[in-house]
């Protein structure tokens, strides 16, 4: 199955759809999905390909392409080439303008489209963003529909030029509270190809119930193209409560009578500390000293529990690994070995995030002339989807496709 991905950042939600990765073997749950692992190496598990490939990808960050490609390279030829940096404003105006920019065929659009104006981090202007669809900001106060906080639209307008038989959008939950905001993206999503598509009630999902190490919530919409569906699946869809058989969200493998959260213990297993360890990822963390609890991004994560979530803006303040005694720091036994206090290092944060280890942040000019910092990959690393939770929702997709969709 073809898939389209708009505001592909550096790849979570493609590696999750694709498949093919290594992650924790505690995140997966064999005793629900006994079919999902490939193989198995001690702590990890590689899961198994699925039916989806990426072919054509979208972001407007160049550092997000260099890590992309970096990665996908190995698995893609034509990785550079399914990469475009470009607004998806732009991308969309040519398309109408009669320019072949999109494939053809494809089956699957998947995206999650910018959060910064709905999340609870923000100011949460929501529609009013004062950001342009590049990310600078606007030339006046006015609400455009090219702000940042309407480019959904222009997701749905490459719903309504490609005509997947399933789109996927992903936001942060803050998106359910402010307003009436969910209601109308909703709405605005169903009137794609002239209403062409069921929108079924979004839902939040809270990623450690899916194997992720780390406390983040995303909400997340489903549109079906009603002329594709089989007649069955169209009633179970529509219905007030839809049944299991046909529920595109994914059931909870971990938790309350599940397997156990995985912990930020778990996610960080065999990793050596930065000056002892070969990983350029594993070496690089941010120096930013500590504020005071009072100030964002303060305080340690707690080993026995799942990981705060990774924040893409952090300005350096990002959780500690471990605080110093002096500062209030509980891994005791650490501590007395001598450990010193810092912050989470790339590696770590992309642990949490499960992304997996072959995954290289810290790049040099090999790709367009462009290479990703550290500071470059804390964002990319905090703007994706966790690989796994992607992972889920995917396979998901995957197994109930026969029972949405007619044959082609």
């Amino acid at each position: 199955m073809n898939l389209l991905s708009l505001f592909s950042g550096c790849g979570g939600m493609d590696i999750g759809f694709e498949g093919d990765f290594l992650c924790l073997k505690k995140s997966i749950n064999t005793q629900i999905h006994p079919d999902w692992v490939e193989s198995e190496n001690g702590n990890w598990v590689k899961v198994k390909k699925t039916i989806f490939n990426t072919v054509f990808a979208n972001d407007i960050r160049k550092d997000a392409k260099a890590a992309w490609v970096s990665y996908f390279g190995k698995k893609k030829s034509d990785s550079n080439e399914v990469y475009h940096v470009d607004s998806i404003v732009d991308l969309v105006k040519r398309a109408k303008s009669g320019e072949k920019v999109f494939p053809s065929d494809i089956d699957i659009v998947t995206g999650g489209f910018p959060c910064q104006d709905f999340s609870i981090a923000g100011k949460r202007l929501g529609f009013n963003s004062q950001k342009s669809h590049l990310g600078t900001a606007l030339s006046n106060d006015e609400p455009s529909v090219e702000s940042r906080g309407q480019l959904y639209m222009w997701m749905r307008d490459v719903v309504t030029l490609t005509k997947p038989a399933l789109f996927i959008a992903e936001n942060v939950k803050g998106l359910t509270n402010l307003n009436d905001v969910k209601e109308v993206i909703e709405h605005d999503f169903s009137t794609a190809c002239n209403g062409g598509y069921l929108v079924v009630p979004a839902r939040v999902l809270y990623a450690p119930d899916f194997g992720v190490p780390q406390s983040r919530e995303r909400v997340i919409f489903f549109g079906f193209k009603k002329n594709l569906l089989r007649a069955k699946a169209l009633k179970a869809l529509t219905a007030d409560s839809i049944s299991e058989e046909y529920n595109p969200y994914p059931l909870p493998t971990h938790g309350s009578n599940l397997l156990p959260y995985v912990t930020c213990a778990d996610a960080l297993i065999d990793l050596e500390e930065p000056e002892k360890s070969s990983d350029l990822s594993q070496q690089k963390y941010s120096k930013g000293k500590y504020m005071g609890r009072h100030c964002q991004g303060q305080t340690e994560i707690k080993l026995n529990s799942v990981g705060p979530t990774i924040r893409s803006e952090h300005h350096g303040n990002i959780e500690f690994r471990r605080l110093s005694a002096e500062h209030g720091g509980t891994h005791i036994e650490e501590l007395n070995s001598g450990l010193q206090e810092r912050r989470l290092t790339i590696r770590e944060c992309a642990r949490i995030q499960t992304f997996p280890d072959d995954y290289q942040f810290i790049l040099k000019a090999t790709v367009d002339n462009v290479a990703v910092s550290a500071i470059d990959a804390y964002k990319i690393i905090g703007n994706a989807v966790p690989c796994v939770l992607a992972y889920n929702i995917a396979k998901n997709i995957e197994e109930k496709w026969h029972l949405y969709f007619k044959e082609k």
